[in-house]
């Protein structure tokens, strides 16, 4: 369990929810009763009229009635975090891009949302999955917790799942012996690294994506820490070839140059996975890539 965002949603949850039912099915009605008495408790005042009369007993109804404070904030906070929760928990929650690692198609500062119901129900805070629905698949855009430190969220794309035999060699992906095919689709200019890369149209599953590849650069890959299932990849000069295990996922970010993924830190575990990236919400230095993306 990690101290986030979600769990402190759950627990202002739980102390509304108890406020809320404390005073629907207890407190409420012994307002009511002290508010009656206070009204038959007023004394006659000689001289007032029958409407003078009976506003003293509205007034002393309406003193004796009041909510407490906490009371009064818990009853009316409750229905609005019950609604935040179950939103964010079983259908959609937002996330905000911190980095360049899956441009083109993500730009640090790009506000998503993620799907949270098309791998199945996960029980909240502990996100364990107790309703499957589907899997993910070569091509999803996943947001999960890092293996490595699961207090922070992750997004690349998917390229391996279980089963699969994943190798990047000389800046080529192939899944299966089979190399994923590259068109090139013109140059991009990387804002983090302040120079053109080339960008590709690639294809994993039924949608085309774009990615950028350095084809003038190649890099060694190792592992930044002995992760789960080490022994099924292996490592070679300026290559990697991973058997995807049961039960985890082969992620990669579309800046193949510029991202830290399987490729240094190991799989992806089915019980870390949060949802799948859709839709740009908001984009406050470019409104015009809100819309869904691939």
């Amino acid at each position: 369990m990690r101290w986030d965002f979600s769990l402190i949603l759950f627990i202002l949850l739980v102390i509304t929810g108890i406020v809320w039912f404390w005073d629907r099915y207890s407190l409420a009605a012994k307002r009511r009763q002290r508010a009656e008495a206070a009204a038959a408790n007023v004394p006659y005042v000689p001289g007032l009229s029958t409407e003078q009369q009976q506003q003293l007993k509205e007034e002393a109804r309406a003193k004796a009635g009041k909510m407490p404070w906490w009371v009064e904030y818990g009853v009316s906070f409750f229905p609005v975090i019950l609604f935040v929760f179950v939103l964010r928990s079983f259908i959609f929650e937002p996330f905000r891009i911190p980095s360049g690692s899956m441009l083109p198609t993500l730009q640090s500062g790009d506000f998503i949302l993620v799907n949270k119901y098309q791998y199945g129900i996960r029980i909240p805070v502990i996100n364990k999955k107790v309703i499957p629905l589907s899997d993910p698949k070569a091509g999803d855009v996943l947001v999960f917790r890092y293996p490595v430190d699961t207090s922070i969220d992750y997004i690349k794309r998917v390229v391996g799942v279980p089963g699969d035999v994943v190798r990047y060699e000389g800046n080529q992906l192939y899944v299966n012996d089979k190399a994923v095919n590259l068109t090139p689709s013109g140059q991009y200019f990387e804002p983090d690294r302040h120079n053109y890369v080339a960008q590709y149209t690639e294809q994993l599953g039924s949608q085309p994506h774009q990615v950028l590849v350095n084809t003038q650069q190649n890099q060694d890959y190792m592992p930044i820490v002995r992760f789960p299932y080490l022994d099924n990849c292996d490592y070679g000069r300026q290559a990697i070839q991973c058997i995807v295990p049961e039960g985890h996922y082969f992620v990669m970010g579309d800046n193949r140059d510029n991202s830290l993924d399987s490729r240094y830190w190991g799989f992806v575990p089915d019980e870390n996975v949060v949802g799948r990236a859709f839709f740009i919400w908001m984009n406050f230095s470019e409104p015009g890539r809100i819309g869904r993306f691939h």
